[in-house]
């Protein structure tokens, strides 16, 4: 039995009711889960962070227009991947929506599997994104048990230093580091120095990302 927090959303942002229903029965004939909204404001008040799925959107909108809501998803650190639908004439509206964050962008009237294999796109996008984030929050974990020392003789291990190397720049004997380094590859179940040295890397990119 699926679990439906796990499965991915698509969320359909359109102002026409047609479109929407048009675009719910599409994607739902392909086994995926679907939520309307007539406008950006009536999806704010139901989306918030770490819902997994992807946004279809339109660009103009009364109200709040797909740009803004892409503004404002972005500023609250709340943007999922997301797809622009656009008739002809707001191309270039399109084109600023990707410089602003969007993924995609499909020109009505669009191709269903062109639209399709565009959201597939974004969800094992966004899948692979989690995956990566869930890895890095679990080396992180890790990381938390270590002593100051321990973390102290991971990083040099990580650069390169020998144990020798870091026992005199610690000022203790190189059988202490070698104690400490068995700990922080028990600790942070690492089989091989070349996966410790990924773990930190991993982290290293996340923390400056």
């Amino acid at each position: 039995m699926k679990n439906e927090q796990l499965d991915p959303i698509v969320w359909v942002v359109d102002d026409d009711e047609a479109m929407r229903s048009s675009l719910k029965w599409l994607i739902e004939s392909v086994g995926m889960r679907v939520e309307s909204f007539a406008s950006a404001t009536a999806f704010l008040e139901r989306h918030y962070p770490g819902r997994f799925g992807c946004l279809l959107l339109d660009v103009r909108m009364p109200g709040m227009s797909g740009l803004e809501l892409l503004d404002r998803l972005r500023s609250d650190q709340m943007l999922p991947p997301t797809i622009i639908i656009t008739g002809h004439g707001d191309v270039p509206m399109a084109v600023r929506a990707l410089k602003a964050g969007a993924v995609d962008f499909i020109e009505k009237p669009f191709n269903d599997e062109v639209l399709l294999d565009s959201i597939r796109r974004a969800v094992m996008a966004e899948e692979k994104r989690r995956i990566t984030s869930s890895e890095v929050s679990r080396i992180n974990d890790r990381i938390t048990h270590l002593t100051p020392r321990e973390n102290e003789v991971m990083l040099m291990v990580t650069m390169g230093r020998s144990n020798k190397e870091i026992a005199n720049s610690l000022g203790v004997s190189a059988k202490t580091i070698e104690a400490h380094r068995a700990r922080v590859m028990e600790k942070m179940q690492a089989g091989s120095l070349a996966e410790l040295v990924r773990m930190v890397i991993a982290v290293e990119q996340r923390t400056s990302a």
